[in-house]
């Protein structure tokens, strides 16, 4: 659906993205994850050919986002963290015009512009001003201008922020809903966000990809040992016995448990090596029953820590051909973020941000 060979963004001296190669299969939800500067939104502009990029390739469904951009972009809907919304319109006013600008013929535009009205759950607001809406629904109004044309690709910058909980509750049915019938790329820094939503996940990290996995696959690629918490009955000194004969066990602690008559122990072991099984066996034989046994997995959020702390390079899965132990040759943090501030209206000619002034109009036109 989307691949993405040697992707380079250069401003002046600085790299905002740097040699960046990966690819998006079609029916899934990626989500775009790394800290402030990391590389996210000039990546997704340079996918949605917003921007141009200084050197590498974009194949969006077959087309080539340099030489074939506008076919390319037919296959994109996109919603900019900041919606390109026109507010004294009302969503149905603004996602007719949309639809004629996105070239939608016109036996077909209403019914389209009504289908995602329904799909963004737009009926209750279709007809207020969308100055008065709430934030919430502005995203849906953006969200809903990102769906017409049906395109097969659906990409999202920051899509919940600034929504209360119940708010973003709603947007995350909502993408979810998407990955049904479209390719969803979600870019977010929020980690809970990417856990709750997507099948995949891409970390960028000084603009470079670290990792690019299944968020369950993440962890245990990471994972150097396996830890076990268990809560055994019996006495100390037969427990001992029984679990040092274990093999690929590397380490064990014991302290006091909160159970009466029982011990906590806490055992790393291989993790190629299953030992939970033999735990079990060894502690049935002396007559030690098992009360808890909890296998201690690395969370995203412990996987993203290590993966995006300052000078780490080390990849669960590695994409590109840099040496993964290589320190980052720029200190400073990343200020590429290619937040559009201003607000970009559909189909207008965009002079392009602040840093990037002279890029070719081609790459300039909105979705």
């Amino acid at each position: 659906m989307i691949e993405v060979k040697n992707l380079v963004k250069k401003y002046g001296d600085h790299i905002a993205v740097d040699h960046l190669s990966f690819t998006v299969e079609e029916g899934h939800i990626y989500g775009f994850l790394g800290p402030n500067g990391a590389g996210k939104s000039t990546t997704m502009n340079m996918i949605t050919g917003y921007i141009g990029p200084t050197e590498g390739s974009i194949m969006i469904n077959g087309h080539d986002m340099l030489e074939n951009p506008e076919e390319a972009k037919k296959c994109i809907g996109y919603l900019p963290e900041i919606p390109p919304l026109y507010t004294d319109m009302t969503p149905l006013e603004y996602l007719r015009f949309a639809a004629e600008l996105k070239g939608i013929a016109r036996n077909k535009k209403e019914e389209e512009v009504q289908r995602v009205i329904a799909d963004a759950k737009l009926e209750a607001v279709s007809d207020r001003l969308i100055r008065n809406l709430s934030k919430g629904y502005k995203q849906r109004v953006g969200l809903a201008q990102a769906l017409l044309g049906y395109p097969e690709v659906i990409i999202l910058d920051e899509p919940t922020v600034g929504l209360d909980p119940a708010q973003i509750i709603e947007m995350r049915g909502l993408i979810r809903s998407l990955g049904k019938k479209h390719t969803v790329i979600l870019s977010s820094h929020i980690l809970s966000e990417i856990s709750a939503v997507c099948d995949d996940v891409l970390i960028l990290s000084h603009g470079k990809l670290v990792a690019s996995d299944t968020t369950d696959n993440l962890g245990k690629l990471m994972e150097d040992k396996v830890t076990l918490h268990l809560t055994v009955k019996g006495d100390e000194a037969a427990i001992k016995g029984a679990l040092d004969a274990v093999d690929g066990v590397e380490n064990i602690e014991y302290t006091d448990s909160e159970e009466k008559g029982c011990v906590d122990v806490m055992i790393q072991s291989d993790p190629k090596t299953e030992v939970r099984e033999m735990i079990f066996y060894r502690l049935a034989a002396v007559q030690c029953p098992i009360y808890a046994m909890n296998q201690m997995k690395k969370s995203l959020e412990d996987v993203f820590i290590e993966l995006t702390a300052e000078g780490t390079e080390t990849s669960a899965k590695a994409q590109n051909n840099e040496d993964p132990h290589e320190e980052d040759s720029h200190e400073d943090e990343l200020h590429e973020e290619d937040h559009e501030e201003h607000e970009e209206h559909p189909g207008e000619t965009d002079e392009t941000d602040e840093e990037d002034g002279k890029e070719a109009a081609e790459y300039d036109s909105d979705l």
